[in-house]
């Protein structure tokens, strides 16, 4: 195993996950990419709308990168002095094909992700990322529960 990808959302879950994708890391000498997706910025335009139109979701989207950078470098941070060639990555793009796309990018070995445990019909109307994972990787997940701390 080669490469671990840790794909966080910065909810009660992340802990446990960067716990759990640390050890197994460690456990296997692998690198370890810690991603987290920022949901595209929504456009208008097939309305005639240009970004310039909607100033204020601009500036979210903007302040939403600069504040998951941030927490990024933290969870960076807390996981060098075991795993000194760590790295962190923040792309745009839906959660499910952002993780997909990285996952083929980097050629990950392991995926690990959190569940949020919201019950069955939380996830009937919103659906879930874990979930989704669990239906479409195309490398063996490991979710780990938001109670779980590896």
């Amino acid at each position: 195993m080669k490469t671990i990808v840790a794909a966080v959302d910065f909810s009660n879950s992340t802990p446990g996950v960067i716990q759990m994708a640390g050890n197994l890391a460690k456990a296997f000498g692998a690198r370890l990419h810690l991603l987290h997706v920022v949901e595209q910025e929504p456009t208008y335009s097939a309305y005639g709308f240009t970004p310039d139109e909607y100033p204020a979701l601009h500036a979210f989207q903007q302040e939403a990168k600069r504040r998951a950078t941030a927490k990024l470098s933290e969870l960076l941070a807390s996981v060098i002095p075991d795993l000194p060639d760590a790295v962190v990555e923040l792309i745009e793009d839906s959660p499910l094909h952002g993780i997909i796309s990285y996952v083929k990018k980097t050629e990950a070995d392991l995926l690990v992700l959190g569940s949020h445990g919201h019950g069955v019909v939380v996830s009937l109307l919103l659906g879930s990322v874990a979930e989704g994972m669990v239906r479409k990787s195309i490398v063996p997940t490991l979710i780990v529960p938001a109670e779980v701390r590896g």
